[in-house]
């Protein structure tokens, strides 16, 4: 099981599968490198697939330090891609992974070839998205990340998704219960204080693709298409039928996208 131990000391986990042109995939909240695996299964014959677990997410340690920021994210994949031997890569996130690749965009935009940017938007939260989340957070603190799971299941998947997969509806949330307290919350913080990304948008010279599930309603299609227009030449591909997780719900239209995409910048 391949780990990476950051200078504190931290262990984390990630998979590197496949050969060829890299490309780092990067989980939302509250959520691991499974996500992926429908990514890493189809792409990984094509293309080096890598997708790692945040910091206290997933199979990574918890920090000693509980130090949590998009920043500080990004910086714990620079410091994965030294550790492989990777100068220049295309990094892909959904949801809080799309906010960190923001990070990586505005701290390392030298190590940047391609933008893929899945479900997520570029404004920060509102004073009511803020306070949402402290109240996730505490109820995380007295019930575990179970409730959190519960909470965010239905915004993840559609219904008829859940109803017609329920083996899918139980995968995810699994995997959402199975992250460590410490983690949920310090995400929670690190998404509550995250900094706006609009004025970023414009700086993106790199090509760029926008992904959104249509029925997506934690960042719907008009997020998306406020960040296709914001970033000169990007592509937006709206996966029909798809909530937040549409490469799981989806991965057949999401992983030909991506694809495409890939081959575009070999």
């Amino acid at each position: 099981m391949p780990t990476f131990d950051i200078v504190d000391g931290m262990a984390l986990f990630y998979n590197d599968e496949g050969q060829g042109e890299p490309l780092l995939l990067v989980h939302g909240f509250p959520l691991s490198s499974d996500l992926f695996k429908p990514q890493r299964a189809a792409l990984a014959n094509q293309y080096r697939i890598i997708t790692p677990d945040l910091r206290a997410m997933g199979r990574s340690d918890v920090p000693i330090d509980g130090v949590y920021s998009v920043d500080v994210y990004a910086d714990d994949l620079i410091a994965l891609l030294d550790e492989l031997g990777i100068s220049l890569i295309t990094v892909g996130g959904l949801s809080m992974g799309g906010y960190i690749v923001f990070a990586l965009l505005r701290r390392h935009p030298e190590r940047i070839k391609g933008v893929i940017l899945m479900d997520t938007k570029a404004e920060p939260d509102t004073e009511a998205g803020r306070e949402n989340r402290r109240k996730m957070a505490e109820q995380a603190r007295a019930e575990g990340a179970g409730a959190t799971a519960d909470v965010m299941l239905p915004k993840m998947l559609t219904e008829r998704t859940r109803t017609e997969q329920p083996e899918l509806a139980t995968f995810l949330r699994d995997m959402m219960a199975a992250t460590p307290v410490e983690g949920l919350v310090g995400a929670l913080d690190a998404l509550a204080n995250r900094p706006d990304s609009t004025q970023t948008l414009a700086q993106i010279k790199v090509p760029t693709l926008v992904i959104v599930g249509s029925e997506d309603t934690l960042t719907p299609p008009s997020d998306a298409e406020k960040i296709r227009s914001g970033i000169e030449g990007a592509q937006l591909v709206v996966i029909d039928g798809a909530a937040h997780a549409a490469n799981l719900e989806r991965p057949n239209e999401v992983n030909e996208a991506l694809a495409a995409f890939m081959d575009q910048l070999s």
